[in-house]
């Protein structure tokens, strides 16, 4: 028995069943999983795109009890910069995703099941482990990630309702190819979402395993809907990094809202994209300018610390007065007064603590952590 067959035999017994609201009933009686943008019809005994959501006895079988990874990040790592800068975020995920990404960095979480490589050993746990663990190391904000969480959303809401009760924030990394239904069911705990918008092209999207379409909406949608919303484009050579198409996605977001911030962050050859080179400094910039250009207020180049001078400071868009100094995912020193500028009174989207650390309360590494 290969190790995939092992893996997935194991994972078949560390189940439940889906919430209600992410397997309406055809008509003919058979299952649709609207847990993500696929909404896929499921027959007895099959899975979704995904390998992970399968019916069983009739009912549709999910994802429980366990995290493939966890680790205590700096909430920057996510990127968020707009909520509870200098933090540390309890992450976990759990496997599998509804792309194939060539270029994906957590590929050994995300694509088991769906390619023999990827093997990560599950650790079997309980909600409130996941929450202890975020409570016994101070962080206020708990993601889940790693894999694509909409997939594990009923397991993550598991965990995140109990990380309410005890005052904790948070928040889905997400490719955001969800649906109106599963972002209805996740609202009442999740209050900060990522979306990586991986390109302004269709072809290109649905060569990934996804539409573009369906990304451009939940967007608009996750701000209707109240999620602090920050977007993240790793900037590929010859994939996604035409003037034409960092523009769309600029004057895309724009649109949609000026305060969203939009990170552009440097690739690196990884899992079976090793052909296109890294990501230079000076294509980070041009990005950034196309973000500007379009009227964006917040746009953060990423990954190359130190490269890029005080662009990767948040400054207020009325007075220009730096707010928060960052080097990498440390944050060097915050200014913000709450929620505005301490110089103009400028109220700055985002989520902000009333009474903030002035720096980086961890070390801005991320570090592994472990269950007992």
């Amino acid at each position: 028995m290969t190790d995939a067959i092992q893996l997935k035999t194991l994972l078949a017994g560390h189940t439940m069943d889906s919430a209600l609201e992410l397997a309406p009933r055809e008509t003919d009686g058979t299952i649709r999983c609207v847990a993500c943008g696929h909404r896929c019809r499921i027959q007895e005994g099959k899975t979704g795109v995904c390998r992970v959501r399968f019916v069983e006895n009739d009912r549709l079988r999910v994802p429980a009890g366990y995290a493939a990874s966890v680790q205590i990040d700096p909430i920057e790592k996510k990127p968020f910069y707009h909520a509870y800068p200098g933090r540390d975020a309890l992450s976990f995920g759990m496997l599998g995703c509804d792309y194939h990404c060539g270029y994906c960095q957590n590929w050994v979480t995300s694509q088991a099941l769906r390619d023999d490589q990827a093997v990560s050993q599950p650790r079997f746990c309980r909600p409130t482990d996941l929450v202890d663990l975020a409570v016994g190391h101070g962080a206020p904000v708990m993601v889940s990630t790693y894999n694509e969480p909409l997939i594990t959303a009923d397991w993550a809401m598991q965990v995140f309702r109990e990380a309410r009760v005890r005052g904790i924030v948070c928040g889905f990394v997400s490719n955001g190819n969800a649906t109106p239904e599963v972002l209805e069911y996740i609202r009442p705990c999740v209050d900060l979402y990522k979306v990586d918008l991986k390109g302004f092209d269709d072809r290109k999207y649905r060569s990934l395993g996804g539409t573009l379409n369906n990304v451009l909406e939940t967007i608009e949608r996750l701000v209707t809907m109240g999620f602090w919303v920050e977007i993240v484009t790793l900037v590929i050579p010859g994939f996604n990094d035409s003037a034409g198409e960092l523009t769309g996605i600029a004057e895309f977001i724009a649109g949609v809202s000026v305060d969203i911030p939009w990170h552009v962050t440097a690739f690196h050859p990884d899992y079976k994209m090793t052909d296109p080179p890294r990501t230079s400094g000076d294509a980070l910039l041009r990005a950034y300018d196309y973000g500007r250009s379009a009227g964006l207020r917040y746009v953060y180049p990423g990954n190359l610390p130190g490269a890029f001078g005080d662009r990767e400071n948040t400054k207020c868009p009325e007075c220009d007065g730096t707010l928060i100094r960052r080097q990498g995912f440390v944050v060097v020193e915050n200014r913000m007064n709450g929620s505005a500028c301490p110089d103009c009174g400028h109220t700055i989207p985002g989520v902000w603590e009333a009474s903030c650390p002035r720096s980086s309360t961890g070390t801005g590494r991320p570090r592994p952590v472990y269950m007992t």
